[in-house]
């Protein structure tokens, strides 16, 4: 069995489509993928002089912190520190992503596999050094992910789409994808929808029609759907002759 570590950057996940995300279930992630986890690290950024201020703030994100703690990461937390610039304008800045690498490369020395939780493109530099010694290393986010990044890892898991991740907005249910053919001029495609959490539980021909769309689309639309890679949450149903098609399908709208 592997050895492997997880490494959080908390703040660029929740930021992009991450927040709510159950952390419990990036580790059963790690697990699905043959590996025992040894380190699984978390950093995240506190303003600590806002909450000395604000005691509303200062629950929300201490029971967020512990939320984390008790899914059984080691949390690694960052001070916000105030700078004021040239304009007088205050700063604020919290960078963990030395950190993150730094702890990524030394622990690596024990470690045969790393899942990284970023789509911060200034961490290829890392994935190419940790893959140098020899190292698989796999990338987890959400949207605004560097393309470089993505391509750099060694597989890539969309966070949108992992099952349970992400309350689906109809119930757990539910499974997301993202449409990879389209034929406009007879109103269907076919989606990749990702089914569990080993990285080859995808079923790559699933059946839409533009009908199943809970809200009425244009062909143009529909494309648009494929080259934006647009999420889509549906119901997926397997047929007679054991083929898949979605049924309620609606585009997923993060932040929302």
């Amino acid at each position: 069995m592997l050895k492997g570590g997880v490494y959080l950057d908390v703040e660029n996940l929740t930021r992009n489509g991450g927040w709510g995300m159950r952390f419990g279930v990036i580790a059963e992630l790690v697990r699905a993928q043959g590996v025992q986890m040894l380190r699984a690290n978390a950093y995240v950024a506190a303003d600590f002089d806002r909450e000395a201020s604000d005691p509303e703030y200062a629950r929300r994100n201490k029971e967020f912190r512990n939320a984390i703690r008790r899914s059984g990461f080691h949390l690694l937390v960052k001070r916000v520190r105030r700078f004021i610039n040239e304009d007088g304008e205050t700063i604020l800045k919290a960078n963990a992503d030395l950190d993150l690498a730094v702890d990524a490369l030394v622990q690596s020395e024990n470690l045969d596999y790393i899942l990284l939780g970023t789509g911060d493109g200034d961490f290829v530099r890392l994935v190419r050094a940790l893959q140098n010694r020899g190292r698989r290393v796999d990338i987890l986010s959400f949207a605004h992910t560097s393309n470089e990044l993505r391509y750099e890892a060694d597989f890539y898991f969309s966070g949108f789409l992992i099952p349970n991740l992400l309350e689906a907005d109809d119930g757990d249910r539910r499974y997301r994808g993202v449409l990879y053919s389209v034929s406009p001029e007879r109103g269907y495609g076919f989606a990749r929808v990702r089914t569990g959490l080993k990285f080859q539980d995808v079923v790559y021909d699933v059946f839409c029609h533009i009908n199943e769309f809970q809200e009425h689309i244009t062909n143009e639309e529909f494309i648009n759907y494929k080259n934006r890679e647009t999420v889509l949450e549906m119901d997926l149903i397997q047929q007679s002759d054991g083929r898949y098609k979605g049924e309620r399908i609606k585009e997923y709208v993060w932040g929302s």
